[in-house]
This record gives C-alpha cells, sequence and structure tokens, in this order.
C-alpha cells in the first residue's frame, strides 16, 4: 500500500486570494532547484508573470534538502530528481527538511505513467513533468499550480496536519512544561522537521523562561477573536528559538481574565498543523472547553506524573478523559523518579496498575540551574536527554502504524484518529 501524500497542499484556511506562488511573511514564495540550463531556460520562459523574480538554483533534489535545512521552506517548491539513482529515498531526504504545507512541483528524466502516478498519487506531488521541457508544457502544467488554480482540489485530496503531541500534568508542578519545552527542543534537533511549541498556559506560563524569550499578546487576541488571525499571524506571534523550532505563547498580567475560545483555538490549531511538521502543546490541567478542542486534536498525549499519590489518582482520572476524547494514544511519563521522600518505582507501578512508559530521574541540580538559565536542560543534561529517547522514539513512530515506515510517512502521512 503506497505511502498517504506527503508534503503538497494549500491550507483550507488560507485567506480567500491567497496566491501560492506569492511570498508568505519571511517566507519565499517560489523556489527552483533545477540540474541543467535547457530545463531553466523553459521554465524562466513559461511561468507566470505573477511571481516576479523567480528564484531558480542550479541543483537537484539533493540539493534541496540540503539547502532548506538551512533555510526557510517556500510556499512552492519545484525540484528536479533526474539523474538520481533513488528518487524516492531523495524526496524523503527533503520531506524532513520542509514544513508540512509546502506545495511540491518536480521534473525528472522517467517519461514511466506508474513513476507519475507514484509521485503524484501515493507522495502528494502536486504536478510531475519530464524532460526535455518546453515553455508552452511548463506554462500549461506548472502555470495553474502556481497561479492557485488547483488549490480547491488539491486541498481536498491532500489535506491531512502534522504531528500534534498535548502534554499534560496530573498536577502543577510534576513537571510538564518541562518535558513539554525539552520534547519540542530534542524532536528539532532530532528530526530536523519543523516544530511549534504553543504554550497555553496565558497566565503564568513557563516556557518562554525556559528558552530564555518573553512572549507578547498576540496568542490571547488569536484565542479570543479568532476572526482577526490572518495568513501571518504565525510570523508575528511565533518566536524563533532557532532555525526549526517556534514559540506560541502568551503572558498576560494575573489580574487579566483570558477567555479563549473553542474556534480560536481550533483555529490557531489548524494554522500551525499546516505550517509545521510536530505541534507540542503544554496544555493546562483540568482542561476547559477550549482546552478540550486541543486533547481532542491531539494524536499523541503525554500525561506526566511525580511519584506521589495524588500524582497517580489523577494519572488516572487523565488517562480515562484523554481516552474518552479519542485521541489515538496516551504515553504515562513518571518525572522525578527516585526524588527523595517519593514513591518508590515499584508503588507507582501497583497505583498505576502498570509501569510507566517513560521514567525521567530526578535531577535536582541540573533542570533549575537550566530553568533559570532559560536554556534548555536537554541541550546541556545527557542523563534528562538519554531518558527521553523513549519518548522521542514514541512520538516520531506513532504515524507509523499500517503504513510504510519511511521517515515522509511517519512525519506527513498519517491522519489524526
Amino acid at each position: 500500500m503506497g505511502a498517504e501524500p506527503w508534503l503538497l497542499r494549500e491550507a483550507p484556511d488560507a485567506p480567500r486570494g491567497a496566491t501560492p506562488g506569492l511570498p508568505l511573511g519571511d517566507r519565499p514564495g517560489f523556489l527552483a532547484f533545477v540540474a541543467d540550463e535547457a530545463s531553466e531556460t523553459a521554465l524562466r520562459g513559461g511561468l507566470p508573470k505573477l511571481l516576479g523574480d523567480v528564484q531558480i538554483r542550479r541543483g537537484d533534489a539533493r540539493v534541496a534538502a540540503r539547502v532548506l535545512e538551512r533555510e526557510p521552506t517556500p510556499g512552492v517548491l519545484l525540484v528536479d530528481i533526474s539523474g538520481i539513482a533513488d528518487p524516492l529515498q531523495a524526496l524523503e531526504a527533503l520531506a524532513a527538511v520542509c514544513t508540512p504545507d509546502v506545495r511540491v512541483l518536480a521534473i525528472g528524466d522517467q517519461a514511466d505513467i506508474g513513476f507519475y502516478r507514484r509521485l503524484t498519487r501515493d507522495l502528494g506531488v502536486a504536478e510531475y513533468l519530464h524532460k526535455p521541457l518546453t515553455r508552452d508544457m511548463v506554462a500549461r502544467l506548472f502555470g495553474p499550480q502556481l497561479a492557485g488554480e488547483a488549490a480547491a482540489a488539491a486541498a481536498e485530496a491532500l489535506s491531512r496536519g502534522s504531528h500534534v503531541v498535548a502534554v499534560c500534568g496530573a498536577r502543577g508542578g510534576c513537571g510538564a512544561t518541562t518535558i513539554a519545552v525539552n520534547l519540542a527542543v530534542q524532536l528539532s534537533e532530532s528530526s530536523r522537521g519543523h516544530v511549534a511549541l504553543l504554550d497555553l498556559h496565558l497566565r503564568g506560563g513557563t516556557a518562554g523562561l525556559m528558552l530564555g524569550v518573553r512572549p507578547g499578546t498576540g496568542l490571547r487576541v488569536a484565542l479570543e477573536e479568532p476572526d482577526r488571525v490572518d495568513a501571518l499571524f504565525l510570523d508575528r506571534v511565533g518566536i524563533p528559538i532557532d532555525d526549526r523550532l517556534r514559540l506560541i505563547a502568551a503572558d498576560e498580567p494575573m489580574d487579566s481574565m483570558p477567555k479563549p475560545s473553542e474556534v480560536g483555538v481550533q483555529r490557531v490549531l489548524e494554522m500551525l498543523r499546516h505550517r509545521f511538521n510536530f505541534v507540542v502543546l503544554d496544555l493546562p490541567m483540568p482542561p476547559t472547553p477550549a482546552g478540550m478542542i486541543a486533547l481532542a486534536a491531539a494524536r499523541h498525549c503525554v500525561l506526566v506524573l511525580g511519584p506521589d499519590i495524588a500524582g497517580i489518582r489523577d494519572t488516572l482520572a487523565l488517562r480515562k478523559l484523554v481516552n474518552t476524547g479519542g485521541s489515538s494514544r496516551a504515553t504515562i511519563v513518571l518525572n522525578r523518579a527516585g526524588l527523595p521522600g517519593g514513591l518508590k518505582l515499584k508503588l507507582v507501578e501497583e497505583g498505576l496498575g502498570m509501569a510507566p512508559d517513560v521514567v525521567i530521574p530526578d535531577l535536582p541540580r541540573h533542570l533549575p540551574r537550566a530553568a533559570n538559565l532559560g536554556r534548555p536542560a536537554v541541550r546541556e543534561t545527557p542523563a534528562l536527554r538519554r531518558a527521553m529517547e523513549p519518548l522521542m522514539q514514541e512520538i516520531a513512530a506513532v504515524a507509523a502504524s499500517g503504513i510504510p515506515s519511511s521517515f515522509f510517512a511517519r512525519l506527513f502521512g498519517g491522519k489524526r484518529a
């Protein structure tokens, strides 16, 4: 069975009149990697004039993957797969470094109809042309993709989002934000995918402090007044932590009364899912009605508890809530195992009726120091990184059930339960 479409789609909530080939915030609207001069000439002559100064670089899909590991993903990406022994593997490497909302066009030297169908039906490439290219061919077949005429059909066929992970603390102070922050950092570094960390603690959230940045007020406006959210929302509100990770958070005064709406949460999540490979939610517990929308959107829930009786009780209740909400899987993380005065692991297992999926040891010196310095602990504490490896593996592979286990299939191919 072929993999699900992986890269191309027009976000269904894009503003009316938005054109895929035009610049999107700090992203180029269109970028091409072409291996030969003749194809470049045909592209420049046949592409729509609305693109203005077309960016075409010399190279193939392998070069594109190396370049886009360092540069923003364009709205539309054209790659040359001719002369590559395994073009599907090259596209797989490309998928690992691109955001899920990019629309991909391809050119190559294979004219086989089966190869065309594999690219467009199974992998989600919007259009494929075989060489030699002509200006007329480029204008007729690539032009509509760039002008947006095929957006509606592509959106229906290829609509699906990234991997949403909700991190929920059984009780306050159990370390759920620490897990969420370091999970997001580790995902961005290990997968080289684009990761968004959404902190829904609008008052008193600490994700920004742990990353050494201070959030603004845009998130509250987006959650309370979703009609004001436009295509540039993420560029204005998202705080770049590095080239692969953005924080979306708020820092509202303690005397304020934020009232995020269910529609607002859904709208923000939809936008994030179409721009990032992974969306990590730091979700307050117990969830509000708006929080339940976020919980239901998660493909994977991480339930964090400390080694205490109340944490066990609340984890059991939270697991029942998660299962009722329809999320595909919950992972139980025991944080601060070995804490002086805390329950022993065996007692925690007896209370839960099962062993925790992940056990994070108590690190009383490393984690507070990293949080106070505003530096992710996972970058400086090998013990934490090792302890979180099972969680990384679980999240990275959760979408692979029933589909090929290639990287792009895991990253882009699954649908929400």
